[in-house]
């Protein structure tokens, strides 16, 4: 993304902690980086922002309320994923939870709890919370749920468990060279890290500038969670019984019109009824979002008409998923070779974060000692020794549990960590993590390398999606750590911490939800995302030959087109602007319709103030959207957990009886007392 779309450079308040340590005033959160060297941006925003070294950061208080909050809510996931094939991002709600439950906490406990979490502990504990509820379950809904469908039968639980681990752990250590290229150069958005960024300086900042942000972002947050209330649930009134009344929203408004005899919403041209995306792309910049619209309108108006009447599109089963079946080829491609293209244009600052790579070879070289961020920032031989380790535990598990060769381990790890790039970098222009196109494209790898091992397929696969969506995860959180000037190095290890909530929650209870393959594809557990990864394996099991001639064109064309773009922008630098994002119209081609224009109008809405009255636009557009994201997020989440009520009973159903017992026993000695 170009720097002129970036809107993060907004002013932060002075602030004070708890414990009265002076937070550092910062002018500009993402400085003016034109014209300045990659050490230059960096110094800059060490000198200007970083404050990690003047209040505590990573606790233990911190990483345990982290955990605790992130394997409760990975359960809310595992439900809304086998439900819908979504995930809800886990960061917002865990740090207004936190800082709720630990005012509360230090209200009737003050001689336990005796200071309040300061802003960077809070900063830490959504990282772990975040891991722990989001990073360690994606898979678990896709990959896992297809193996259970095609062989009809559980992983044992010990092999997940590894399994779980190992993935999660491989996306975290291979963010470590992504960090300082798309957060500290690029200035990628990573919208949701700005919004968790921002709720955390309106839960802790003082002042009247920061009073007015709080309440734009409670204002926001209201909104949301009331959009989402009558959207998913709406609201009974009644009157003596006399009358009653139900107030509601739809879930998604019909435009009229259709193509090829099909109404205009079989090809996704719906409004969806919700703030949470209008609010994303207000944070995301105009660029990208008018390229979503675009290849949205190609994608859906223009190329699956087309090739619905070659046969690629069952017409039988039109809309989205259908759809997307073949438009996944073609975006997922898109979003690869820009990726990979832009990353080869930047080789020069990607491989400043291998510096302790190969200082353990080369020795420290004459002058590294100069850089700040050293000392600060994950260094490149925890990369190494990490990816090293999660890496080979992923071939191993791979090898001796689903009899995948050795070196077609190697190959997954290595493709991975070019695929979970290109995911990463789509989350920071998005926030949208393709983790579903990025595992196609392993798919598609392992459908020419093992065309008739389905297991090899899914499994194989399961390593990008899983490890991507780790990486995209991380770097959010990053980003937000970045805006508070936080240190990475602890925020790093907070995130690698959460792994082990997750997935001591998260496995037993996809079990205990999912008993056997029975209940997949059930009215229970529809488990859409797992159905359409077990239908690529199946596809894929007789080579790449089985792909319709439309997808494999499709694939051609946007490979070709994400190199194009990418070479535009570098031959016509003052005219970017008007040049596409390729990630976008990658982006657009894997999404419904309504997701790019929603994105659209909430970029245009930005757009719009910040020609209209600049200063509002730049103090408001972010509290606003965030609180919006954070209400809608809320809201879901509680939603999502009053209808799981039914899943937590089956998950405490197996220590029932260990409690019963003890349950009696209390009961009859609260009778001995009375």
């Amino acid at each position: 993304m170009s720097n002129d779309d970036n809107r993060d450079d907004l002013p932060l308040e002075e602030m004070r902690s708890e414990e009265g340590v002076e937070l550092l005033t910062e002018p500009k959160v993402s400085p003016e980086v034109s014209g300045l060297s990659p050490e230059e941006i960096e110094l800059k925003w060490y000198k200007e922002v970083y404050q990690g070294d003047s209040m505590k950061q990573l606790t233990l208080r911190a990483v345990i309320m982290g955990g605790f909050l992130g394997g409760f809510m990975s359960l809310s996931n595992l439900y809304i994923g086998l439900k819908t094939g979504w995930g809800l991002g886990v960061a917002i709600t865990a740090c207004i939870l936190s800082f709720t439950i630990w005012k509360t906490l230090r209200t009737l406990l003050p001689f336990l709890f005796k200071t309040d979490m300061t802003i960077l502990e809070n900063n830490c504990m959504q990282s772990s919370a975040s891991s722990a509820g989001y990073s360690t379950g994606g898979t678990m809904v896709s990959a896992i749920s297809a193996y259970l469908i095609i062989t009809g039968h559980h992983i044992p639980w010990q092999v997940l468990s590894l399994w779980t681990f190992f993935l999660a752990a491989l996306g975290v250590f291979i963010a470590i060279p992504m960090k300082r290229q798309m957060i500290n150069i690029e200035q990628l958005k990573f919208p949701s890290g700005i919004a968790a960024a921002e709720t955390l300086k309106s839960l802790h900042s003082k002042g009247a500038e920061a009073a007015d942000k709080a309440r734009a972002l409670a204002m926001g947050g209201a909104f949301g969670a009331v959009v989402s209330l009558l959207r998913d649930k709406g609201v009974s009134f009644s009157f003596k019984k006399l009358f009653a009344i139900k107030f509601s929203l739809p879930g998604m408004l019909s435009f009229n019109g259709n193509i090829k005899g099909f109404p205009l919403e079989k090809w996704t041209f719906s409004f969806e009824v919700s703030a949470l995306m209008v609010a994303a792309g207000a944070i995301i910049g105009w660029k990208v979002a008018w390229s979503m619209l675009l290849g949205a309108v190609i994608n859906y108006g223009f190329l699956a008409p087309w090739v619905c009447g070659m046969g690629a599109i069952d017409v039988s089963k039109l809309g989205y998923r259908a759809i997307v079946q073949w438009s996944t080829w073609g975006g997922a491609s898109l979003m690869v070779t820009s990726g990979l293209f832009m990353f080869a244009l930047q080789w020069r600052t990607v491989m400043r974060a291998f510096g302790g790579v190969t200082e353990i070879f080369q020795g420290r070289k004459e002058g590294a000692e100069q850089d700040p961020l050293a000392k600060i920032e994950v260094p490149g031989s925890w990369f190494l020794v990490g990816t090293a380790f999660s890496g080979l535990g992923c071939i191993m598990v791979l090898h001796y549990a689903f009899q995948t060769s050795w070196w077609m381990g190697v190959v997954a790890v290595i493709l991975t960590f070019f695929l979970a790039m290109v995911a990463a970098r789509a989350t920071g222009e998005s926030d949208i993590t393709p983790i579903g196109a990025m595992g196609k494209i392993t798919q598609l790898t392992f459908g020419i390398l093992a065309p008739s091992n389905m297991t090899t397929n899914l499994m194989t696969a399961s390593v990008t999606a899983g490890a991507a969506g780790s990486t995209a995860d991380l770097l959010t959180d990053l980003k937000s750590g970045y805006l508070l000037g936080a240190n990475p190095r602890q925020q790093f290890l907070a995130q690698f911490f959460g792994i082990f909530a997750g997935t001591l929650v998260v496995v037993p209870a996809f079990y205990i939800l999912v008993p056997d393959a029975a209940a997949l594809g059930s009215d229970k557990w529809p488990a859409p995302s797992a159905q359409v990864w077990a239908a690529v394996a199946k596809l894929l099991s007789n080579g790449v030959n089985s792909l319709h001639p439309a997808a494999r064109m499709g694939m051609l064309v946007g490979g070709l087109v994400g190199i194009i773009i990418p070479m535009l922008e570098l031959a016509f630098p003052k005219r970017r602007k008007y040049i596409p994002s390729a990630m976008g119209l990658g982006l657009a081609m894997v999404i419904p319709f309504w997701n790019s224009l929603s994105m659209f109008l909430g970029a245009l809405i930005a757009l719009f103030l910040e020609k209209k009255s600049p200063k509002t636009a730049e103090k408001y557009i972010i509290p606003v959207s965030s609180g919006i994201i954070a209400g809608e997020s809320l809201m879901g989440v509680a939603i999502a957990l009053s209808d799981a009520r039914g899943m937590f009973s089956a998950f405490l159903a197996p220590v029932k009886p260990y409690l019963t017992p003890l349950i009696n026993a209390a009961a009859k000695l609260k009778s001995m007392f009375n």
